[in-house]
């Protein structure tokens, strides 16, 4: 099948021509013709499949078939700024030689300018928390939605969402079409959306190379937090890096992480989600750019973020879900393109490397640096915790990592709090 079979509008058609795209993607070719009859429908597809037109090009062939109305016709909720960006720009794209107004509603932007644009808006792409802002102030009417979809349902749920979610969607017609589109689909989340679509078409391509092929994945095991700095720090001076995203798990090692780099005389940058919105839009486009060369991230800021030339993703830290892995390491290796993608492991981390490796039904790839060797136990990495013994001098349990308990550095409670699903909900508010 090719995007011209489907009989879109000329105009859109046009577009797509011009942004060089001919053949649509698995997931476009399942989805696009169900959802331009009108039905209900739940994807699942790993990132970096082409989701986003999976949803927009509908929706702007949907909006091209009636006259303009007063009140917006779609709705898109999103769990990020950034991916409220992205699907803003897709958008535009596809529907550039289309007069269709879209607004992004998303936290850390200017109340001022959204209510100034929000009259006019025929798309509105949002984050839950600020679009309930300018519902619970009168600013928004709901009534006119023909369309409400659903991207990164996983994450949107995860990131405590959900009484959002569900509020916003009462506010909208019961007669309009819901799209649902996420990485993973559970159990947990189809009672969560059942009783908000209506019969809808199930497409599963999530357990197809769950794990894209083209990324090359290694994973350095280190006997402590000390061990794995130094494993980080001589990867980072002996590797060849074009451009790179690094992950974090905490917003306060996410700017350590960022100021080292640049100590040792990288162009890098922090991305959470303390940040301004005009800050992390910056920072994006200078690694888009090449102003800098790494971005240290956490989940709550990258997630939607697309460089097309992004050559390795570093997980200093394992992610705390195992769709995250998928996640992440699907920022590089994008649009056919090969990739790296590298990880550090402690002995606290077997048990979830191993989850992982289940999920993405692959082992990975164990490597080991001449001279920053982990111990035997941690080198074989099967699972079993190695000996704990405790480093005289510097406090840390070898087998945990973690500080010995004469010694309290300061931190350490801030590092506890922010593995927590409450703060990375509370956290994930300001979006």
């Amino acid at each position: 099948m090719s995007f011209s079979q489907m009989n879109l509008n000329p105009l859109i058609s046009k577009a797509i021509a011009v942004c060089g795209y001919d053949k649509p993607t698995p997931v476009q070719a399942r989805c696009i013709p169900d959802i331009l009859e009108g039905k209900d429908l739940i994807a699942s597809a790993r990132t970096g499949t082409g989701k986003t037109a999976a949803f927009v090009l509908p929706a702007l062939q949907r909006l091209s078939a009636k006259k303009p109305l007063s009140k917006p016709r779609i709705l898109i909720l999103t769990p990020t700024r950034e991916l409220a960006s992205q699907i803003c720009k897709a958008a535009a794209n596809y529907g550039k030689f289309l007069r269709f107004n879209i607004v992004n509603i998303v936290g850390g932007m200017s109340y001022r300018q959204q209510i100034k644009e929000l009259p006019r808006a025929d798309i509105i792409v949002a984050t839950p928390g600020r679009l309930l802002d300018h519902m619970d102030n009168g600013r928004v009417d709901l009534s006119g939605i023909e369309m409400l979809i659903f991207d990164e349902a996983d994450r949107m749920f995860d990131m405590g969402f959900i009484e959002d979610v569900q509020v916003i969607a009462k506010q909208t017609p019961k007669h309009r079409q819901t799209l649902l589109f996420s990485a993973t689909m559970d159990e947990k989340l189809s009672q969560i959306v059942r009783h908000m679509l209506n019969n809808p078409v199930r497409i599963d391509l999530s357990a197809e190379k769950i794990a894209p092929t083209q990324i090359e994945q290694r994973i350095y095991m280190a006997d402590h937090s000390q061990h794995k700095k130094r494993l980080f720090h001589h990867y980072m001076k002996t590797e060849n890096i074009f451009k790179a995203i690094i992950f974090s798990a905490t917003k306060m090692n996410a700017d350590k992480l960022a100021y080292e780099l640049c100590d040792m005389g990288y162009r890098a940058a922090a991305l959470h989600g303390d940040l301004k919105q005009s800050q992390r839009n910056r920072t994006v486009d200078q690694l888009r750019h090449g102003k800098i060369q790494f971005l240290v991230a956490t989940d709550v800021a990258a997630r939607g973020i697309d460089i097309a030339d992004l050559t390795h993703v570093i997980n200093y830290d394992l992610p705390r879900f195992c769709e995250d892995y998928v996640h992440r390491i699907g920022r590089t290796g994008r649009a056919g393109k090969s990739g790296v993608a590298i990880s550090f492991a402690l002995p606290a981390d077997l048990r979830h490397l191993q989850r992982i490796e289940r999920y993405t039904n692959q082992k990975l790839q164990r490597e080991m640096i001449a001279g920053l060797e982990p111990s035997a136990k941690q080198a074989s990495s099967d699972g079993a915790p190695a000996a704990k013994k405790k480093h005289r001098k510097s406090g840390y349990s070898q087998a945990s990592g973690k500080p010995a308990k004469r010694f309290k550095p300061q931190g350490n409670k801030e590092n506890k709090r922010s593995y927590s699903r409450r703060d990375s909900r509370k956290d994930s508010r300001r979006e």
